[in-house]
């Protein structure tokens, strides 16, 4: 039996390549979690949010929904045809399946009146804010004991 000088990182170049060796391999990315990316600004007028969705193909592939003036929620569905052979691809990034995307609004926005256009592959929604929208506020009381 030869002995085997300690080396310290031994350990750590076994994980790196267990790792290497992981990443390597094809495996499927948990396609429920793909939401898309999304930029909100306001100006003095309106609150507009800036979706990256590529791939939709008609208007009924994607629901907008604004809730309590406040929640914009985008969802919907992609579609990407089979381009080719299962056996031929190397690599699939490209996402396919349903998204939705839930965030809180920095103004309080009308359900009338919006725009949402789509081109290239971006999604804009345009939504006038509320002019009388009076926030209620509740003061709770606190029981000391």
């Amino acid at each position: 039996m030869s002995l085997i000088p300690y080396d310290p990182f031994r350990q750590l170049e076994n994980m790196r390549k267990d790792l290497n060796s992981m990443f390597s391999q094809d495996f499927s990315l948990n396609r429920e979690l793909t939401v898309p990316r999304v930029d909100i600004y306001e100006t003095d007028n309106e609150v507009v949010a800036t979706c990256d969705i590529p791939g939709l193909e008609s208007q009924d592939d994607v629901v907008i929904n604004i809730n309590d003036d406040t929640v914009l929620t985008i969802s919907g569905t992609i579609n990407r045809t089979k381009e080719t052979n299962d056996k031929h691809v190397h690599r699939q990034e490209r996402y396919s399946g349903q998204f939705q995307r839930s965030m809180s609004l920095p103004s309080p926005v009308s359900e009338e009146n919006v725009k949402a256009t789509y081109k290239n592959g971006v999604l804009e929604v345009r939504m006038p804010k509320l002019k009388d929208h009076h926030h209620h506020h509740k003061k709770i009381n606190i029981e000391f004991h």
